[in-house]
């Protein structure tokens, strides 16, 4: 016998308590499971030069097309073209953070849990 156990008492341990928390956990990993995929699923698009240059990424974070009107194509201003591009990309990054955040704060927020813990 174990020690500080007396014979006929039997130690609990919650199990159907451990049971429905592992299903709650198990829920909540489908649900994330189906919000990330929606998120990849998602692009989102930005600008910059007044529109020139147009930069679209997707919910994995990956550039998915890159839009630069002939006008802003310079050959002797080859640094401007690039800073609109990178301009777009961040924004577009950005806003992309800003969309995938709010969706798995809106899934958790009724957990209780703090923000961007997941």
């Amino acid at each position: 016998m174990g020690k500080g156990m007396k014979a006929g008492k039997k130690r609990k341990t919650g199990g159907a308590n451990q049971a429905q928390q592992m299903a709650q956990m198990q829920a909540l990993q489908e649900k994330m499971d189906e919000v990330q995929e929606e998120i990849n699923a998602m692009e989102q698009s930005a600008t910059s030069g007044g529109g020139a240059v147009e930069v679209t990424v997707n919910g994995k974070k990956e550039i998915t097309a890159i839009t630069i009107d002939k006008e802003v194509v310079d050959p002797d201003d080859v640094e401007m073209l690039q800073d609109l591009i990178m301009t777009a990309a961040n924004e577009a990054m950005r806003q992309m953070d800003e969309i995938s955040q709010g969706k798995m704060n809106d899934m958790t927020s009724g957990l209780g849990l703090p923000p961007g813990i997941l």
